[in-house]
């Protein structure tokens, strides 16, 4: 790579694939042939282990792939496969191909590799053959895997009824080989193993050996405590070492301790390492090209203050290529990323666009019914459960059905295409697309409809996966037969359908960010840069919110220098307004077109803007209990930094401290884990141990959550003699105060579960984790524009993994710790990645509503008012017309979700796409 940010020159090599992508039609006949064979049974993601195999992974085309192993391309052998294509897809003297492109940014989105865990040979993987990895456990759960989706033992082919999981393989040691750090990931990802074991066979018998459980998540706490709940579903806290394999049955001996019994052996006729996050294996020739810096552990270096940049300027980085981090807060980091390229390149933004051009479309409503029907195989999610073959025959035989076939990817680019071609060529009008859920692909099809050139509204997915295949694998005549009458309801639904227009709106290109925090203005900043005007509203009279309160990270990033340079930036940025003392009085409007009043150190305000970005923070829980408010020697950890930082010598020249953590939290009022206490925990006995290393600091904990890279700072916590006391949540820590030896101290008894009795730690302050609380107005702010409050009170976003910055209703985003509480570094990523999909709405001049939206007949309408009682988003209104007071939808607003539809007394309100008719014909059709 050469040049500078905006300008990089950067010479790519293009490894051949052999395969002609556009020929290639996934027939298998190469596979068949093939010679070679895998060593690997758990192959990632493929078909077969062959040098030749087919792709099963949804989003990509479904075409051949010839790997390294290959005859030919090793000895200039064989060739085969070249000779059986019959659609000569096949070119095995393909060459590299070096190509120069010219760019303004880069972003680094490398991933990471999984741990392997033959590095070390205490595992017995590679000897056992009842030893897999929780990549090669995903691989048997999977339907496109060794044993289409049964878990199945290597050495038998048998059930295992009692499987064993080993955390922490690879991660949080110092041997050889090992990692240091905490890969994250990896307790949640155990849990959800065991639910699915458990699934498969609610017989089996499933323990978990494990250190600390990190469930640090959104949602995680309550996660581990349904997997935990399960009926013969043990979570032992030991270190565990693999002592040998029964030859004969081939059962893995396990050794562990625990305190009540001691060491102990147990055999399990299935062990699953659950493996760490290394860095990815050319991390080290990536940072050679691009010039950027990598940390010890050989992930990318971040500039502080700024996540998602490397040390070379222009060059970003996404994903666990940042250090080991879950999907939600990759997938927003890659938000962040492509909003920071946008604030770089935003002067040649739509310079190298073109709008896609759709076929005219076809008017068929006076045409008969002329229906095509394509059922998935899914690979083996519907294949090998469903008879495909059979439904596809019975699909011929059903009323206006001019056309069936099967596919094994609908979803995939070249079986796409084939439904957009044999719309033409059959002369379809009307597809049933028998897959999966409408949910995640409905815009996918509806899109290749258009590309056919019909309305597409003339789709119906007939949904046989969740509603069949899934839930009845173990009945599989029967979900034959389900198919079959979900399919025939499907076309007979399909028969009334009519074509619908969606609607073009204008887009105001004002956003309004709700919270003058870290998050809020880093967001404000972002979309300023990219040349839009926002509206900043801070209830206080300064900015800066709780990261006033913040002097440093455990990263060592100085916060209070960090809100300064946000607050001058805000305030010099002639784009950004910005409101004090701001409340939120009324929100009408909708996405592209929404207003906002106010109340301000201005006075009272209207706002018009295109979308919103509710940034609010949180609070911090005030205790009730261990003396806090009671003695001033109690404080919460964040008053504790404070006290720090202010240089109070009470403290820093202390004898001794002690902190309790999860206080307020992960209880039942609270039932979530705080996430960041424990990291604060450790950054402030480092704090104390830096300014007094002879200070005795104790901690009492539950599990320690120094997840990812912090768990290097809680070694080193350990290392300089800081106490970490466990605790269990039936038995926690007291707390009073005594006299002792002439002086006044915090006693604090808590039970060993280690040495098996009481504790008595004298301290002269204690310092409580209080947890991160939702902010006391987010109900009200939720109400206003209409958003979704979680179990927890913190705002709920649309999807966890697919929309973890945005919510249901459209227009409107999310960041901060108003989502969930989070690490500055997190909190910095998700209002990038908030501002990015900000700019996404911003950057067009028209945004496009549903047509599946309800509609009043006035004549019948009474004017009742019921239906607008029931809607939930405030779309319907009465009005005063000639015949009286009637109903009126907005069609902008409204969400098509049938409640009025529903409560109509009089069956005035219509909901298209979802008419009577059509209700009527699926029901008649089950019958």
């Amino acid at each position: 790579m050469e040049g500078k940010a905006g300008d990089f020159t950067i010479t790519l090599i293009k490894k051949p694939r052999y395969i002609i992508e556009d020929k290639c039609t996934g027939c298998n006949l190469c596979v068949e042939y093939c010679p070679v064979s895998y060593p690997d049974q758990f192959n990632q993601g493929i078909s077969t282990n062959k040098a030749v195999h087919i792709y099963f992974a949804q989003a990509i085309p479904l075409v051949a792939y010839i790997d390294e192993s290959c005859l030919y391309l090793k000895e200039k052998k064989c060739g085969i496969c070249e000779g059986v294509c019959k659609n000569d897809a096949i070119d095995l003297r393909q060459q590299p191909e070096k190509r120069e492109v010219k760019v303004g940014a880069v972003i680094l989105a490398s991933g990471f590799d999984p741990f392997d865990p033959k590095v070390r040979d205490e595992y017995g993987y590679g000897r056992f053959k009842n030893v897999v990895t929780s990549m090669d456990y995903e691989r048997l759960l999977c339907s496109t895997g060794p044993y289409e989706g049964e878990v199945l033992r290597a050495s038998d082919l048998r059930h295992p009824k009692k499987i064993a999981w080993l955390q922490c393989i690879g991660s949080r040691r110092m041997t050889a080989g090992d990692n240091s750090y905490c890969s994250t990931v990896c307790c949640t990802y155990t849990q959800k193993q065991v639910i699915l074991a458990k699934e498969h066979d609610a017989d089996a018998e499933c323990t978990v050996f494990h250190n600390d459980i990190r469930s640090y998540g959104k949602d995680f706490e309550a996660y581990y405590q349904r997997a935990a709940g399960l009926p013969g579903v043990r979570f032992i806290r030991s270190y565990v070492s693999i002592v040998g394999e029964d030859p004969e049955t081939g059962t893995v001996k396990v050794r562990y301790a625990t305190a009540d019994d001691g060491v102990k052996e147990e055999e399990f006729e299935l062990v699953v390492l659950s493996v760490g996050l290394n860095p990815p294996a050319d991390h080290r020739r990536l940072a050679d090209l691009f010039g950027f810096e990598l940390d010890d552990h050989g992930f990318c270096r971040s500039v502080p203050g700024n996540p998602m940049a490397t040390t070379v300027p222009g060059v970003l980085v996404s994903g666990a290529f940042q250090g080991p981090i879950d999907i939600p807060e990759s997938v927003f980091s890659a938000s962040g990323a492509v909003s920071q390229c946008g604030e770089l390149l935003d002067y040649r933004r739509d310079r190298l666009t073109t709008a896609r051009v759709y076929p005219a479309e076809r008017d068929v409503v006076a045409e008969e019914p002329r229906i095509g029907v394509f059922v998935c195989h899914c690979g083996a999610n519907i294949g090998r459960i469903v008879d495909v073959p059979g439904v596809v025959e019975y699909c011929r035989t059903l009323p206006n059905v001019v056309y069936a076939q099967e596919q094994l990817f609908s979803c995939a680019t070249n079986s796409a295409k084939e439904i957009t071609d044999m719309i033409n060529e059959k002369g379809l009008n009307r597809v049933v697309l028998a897959a999966c859920s409408p949910r995640t692909l409905e815009p996918l099809f509806r899109d290749t409809l258009r590309e056919a050139g019909i309305n597409q509204y003339y789709i119906d997915m007939a949904n046989i996966r969740e509603h069949d295949s899934w839930v009845h694998a173990k009945e599989k005549e029967k979900a034959t037969v389900k198919a079959m009458d979900i399919v025939r309801m499907s076309v007979a639904r399909t028969r009334h359908l009519e074509p619908l227009q969606e609607i073009d709106l204008p887009v105001n290109k004002t956003a309004l960010v709700i919270g003058g925090g870290i998050a809020g203005m880093t967001c404000a900043l972002s979309i300023a840069a990219q040349g839009h005007e926002v509206f900043l509203l801070e209830k206080e009279k300064v900015l800066g919110g709780m990261a006033r309160r913040i002097h440093d990270t455990l990263e060592g990033l100085d916060v209070s220098a960090l809100v300064d340079d946000l607050v001058r930036r805000v305030y010099r940025n002639p784009l950004v307004r910005v409101y004090h003392q701001a409340v939120v009085e009324e929100v009408t409007g909708y996405v592209g077109n929404f207003v906002t009043r106010i109340g301000s150190d201005r006075g009272p305000t209207e706002i018009r803007h295109g979308a919103a970005v509710i940034a609010i923070g949180a609070d911090e829980y005030r205790p009730t209990e261990y003396l806090y408010g009671a003695d001033a020697r109690v404080m919460t950890h964040v008053e504790l930094g404070e006290r720090l930082a202010a240089g109070d010598e009470a403290v820093g020249n202390a004898t001794s401290l002690a902190m309790i953590q999860c206080v307020g939290c992960r209880n039942e009022d609270r039932n979530y884990c705080a996430r960041v206490c424990c990291g604060h925990a450790v950054k402030n006995a480092l704090a104390l141990k830096e300014r007094n290393p002879g200070m005795d600091v104790t901690i009492f904990f539950r599990d320690m959550r120094t997840y990812g890279l912090m768990e290097d700072r809680y070694r080193e916590a350990a290392g300089r003699d800081v106490r970490f006391v466990r605790y269990e949540p039936d038995e926690p820590p007291t707390v009073a105060a005594v006299t002792a030896e002439g002086r006044p101290v915090l006693r604090i008894t808590a039970p060993d579960p280690v040495l098996g009795k009481k504790l008595e730690i004298d301290a002269d302050f204690l310092s409580l984790a209080a947890a991160v609380i939702p902010p006391a107005d987010a109900r009200e702010i939720a109400q206003q524009y209409k958003v979704s409050i979680g179990p927890d009170g913190f705002f709920k976003e649309a999807h966890v993994k697919l929309r973890p910055v945005e919510f249901s209703a459209d227009g409107v985003f999310l960041c901060g710790t108003a989502h969930y509480p989070k690490h500055i570094p997190e909190t910095l990523k998700q209002a990038w990645g908030a501002a990015g999909r900000v700019l996404t709405l911003l950057s067009h001049d028209t945004i496009t509503v549903s047509g599946a939206v309800c509609v009043v007949e006035e004549q019948r309408c009474m004017g009742c008012g019921l239906c607008a009682a029931v809607c939930t988003y405030d779309a319907i209104e009465l009005k005063e017309t000639r015949h009286g007071r009637k109903a009126v939808v907005n069609p902008v607003i409204c969400k098509g979700d049938g409640l009025c539809n529903a409560r109509c007394p009089t069956g005035a309100i219509v909901l298209k796409h979802f008419t009577d008719e059509e209700i009527y014909g699926q029901i008649d059709a089950a019958g």
